[in-house]
């Protein structure tokens, strides 16, 4: 059983599955409804997960805020109990703060990966030049790619928010155990039945309240554990993009668009792929 007098955790939040959201537009820096809307719909979320956690039995709540370039929340809105990592790059991206070891990681307005049919802005990294993603042959996106380096450290997933094609995703990776909050159910890639946001952060709020019951009482997921070595291959776009993976050194260049690479751990192989997908940009 868990431990209960320091329960610290680390909260990575992304953006496209948060309540509300169902546009580029309402993701993308620059635009209006970004601006004016997006980041408050985000902050907002995030602290629904606070109050869950917190009122769970949480002790410390550290964010990872891991959208775009880590800059959207609003710390002047945030939850004043929590600590932000904001700001890009940092050494662990999505996942900064993983490495201290928290007691427990929850996903925050995560997303399905790509290509996956009634699903909110699905993608794996980057809708422009990432096709599909590969640990050890299995396909994967950020929801498994960031719980696979959590479980590198021995930090099991306990909760998630997003559309209903996150939470099963999720779900298929961590186990059933894993407590979800479905903030809206995506009908397509651009539009979704959205519930009212009371509505929606009560959900976030009684996922991560349930989620720490569980943890409290050794009924959480295990952590999400990748053999070792490892195995990573990413299928590109275009041709163009694997040109320019394929740079690095020790890649193999498989097919026209599919660079795979070996190295010897998790957090090695998520370095791997964010530099892969570094290099290929346009």
């Amino acid at each position: 059983m868990t431990k209960t007098t320091n329960l610290k955790i680390l909260i990575a939040a992304d953006m496209e599955g948060i309540s509300g959201i169902t546009h580029w537009d309402q993701v993308t820096p620059g635009h209006a409804e970004y601006l004016s809307r997006g980041r408050q719909l985000m902050t907002g979320d995030v602290n629904a997960a606070i109050a869950g956690l917190a009122e769970g039995g949480a002790t410390e709540f550290v964010v990872s805020d891991g959208h775009w370039n880590a800059s959207n929340i609003l710390i002047e809105s945030l939850d004043a109990r929590a600590r932000l990592n904001f700001g890009s790059p940092s050494p662990r991206a999505m996942m900064q703060g993983i490495d201290q070891k928290p007691t427990a990681l929850v996903m925050v307005g995560y997303h399905a990966m790509a290509g996956t049919a009634f699903a909110n802005l699905d993608h794996t990294w980057s809708d422009s030049r990432i096709h599909h993603v590969y640990l050890n042959d299995r396909r994967i996106g950020e929801i498994g790619l960031n719980g696979a380096l959590a479980g590198y450290y021995g930090v099991p997933v306990i909760a998630m928010t997003g559309d209903q094609s996150a939470c099963a995703e999720a779900r298929n990776f961590f186990g059933e155990m894993l407590e979800v909050g479905v903030v809206k159910t995506a009908t397509g890639q651009f539009a979704a039945e959205c519930l009212p946001l009371l509505e929606s952060r009560q959900r976030i709020h009684d996922a991560m309240l349930h989620a720490m019951q569980k943890l409290k009482q050794g009924l959480s997921p295990e952590p999400y554990l990748v053999g070792q070595p490892v195995r990573l291959a990413v299928d590109f776009v275009y041709s163009r993009h694997a040109d320019r993976a394929h740079l690095m050194p020790g890649t193999e260049r498989m097919s026209g668009t599919r660079i795979e690479y070996v190295v010897a751990d998790m957090p090695t192989a998520y370095r791997a792929f964010r530099a892969l997908s570094t290099l290929a940009r346009d």
